[in-house]
């Protein structure tokens, strides 16, 4: 006798980072795939967290996680776990029976989310601390120019007097007692 009640299942898909970075949509289309064969509704998909695992699977050492909530019939979730372990793309599942999750919950920010928030925020604050810099550079800065003329007029007559020093010490004969 087949129940016909689905419960709420959160699945945590991992993937090889190489295949999820080459092919996105190939992962999204095995995992729905998988799915929709055990007649399960999807609620959430979304990319959990990409990581160092632990240990190798085969070759690989990094993996892309994929969180899925979804409702299932508990009598399919064997099936899926069975068709992810014959999946070439899919390296591992796990699933828990989550009934008191709430919307809330679901939603909640993963860490590759809050991640990019903070790589947000941080280059908006780089940005607009380079556009302070930049207005206080211009505010600065004489109208005309002059002072930068002056700076390399400065510039060129240390310059000017450097060689003739040097143009000086050159010129002396050998025979001079002071040179020796």
């Amino acid at each position: 006798m087949e129940t016909a009640v689905k419960r709420m299942y959160e699945g945590l898909f991992l993937v090889d980072t190489a295949i999820a970075a080459a092919d996105w949509d190939l992962v999204c289309e095995t995992i729905n795939r998988i799915l929709d064969k055990a007649e399960a509704e999807v609620v959430s998909f979304r990319k959990w967290d990409e990581r160092k695992l632990t240990y190798d699977i085969g070759k690989v050492s990094r993996g892309t996680y994929i969180l899925v909530y979804f409702n299932c019939d508990p009598l399919r979730v064997n099936e899926i776990e069975r068709d992810v372990q014959l999946s070439e793309t899919l390296l591992r599942v796990m699933i828990l029976r989550t009934d008191r999750m709430t919307q809330d919950d679901i939603e909640k920010a993963t860490p590759l989310m809050v991640a990019e928030k903070q790589a947000e925020e941080e280059a908006a604050q780089a940005a607009a601390e380079a556009a302070e810099a930049e207005k206080a550079r211009a505010a600065e800065a004489p109208e005309t120019g002059s002072d930068s003329d002056v700076n390399v007029t400065d510039e060129s007559q240390e310059s000017q007097e450097g060689h003739q020093a040097g143009d000086a010490e050159n010129t002396a004969s050998p025979e001079d007692p002071q040179q020796h």
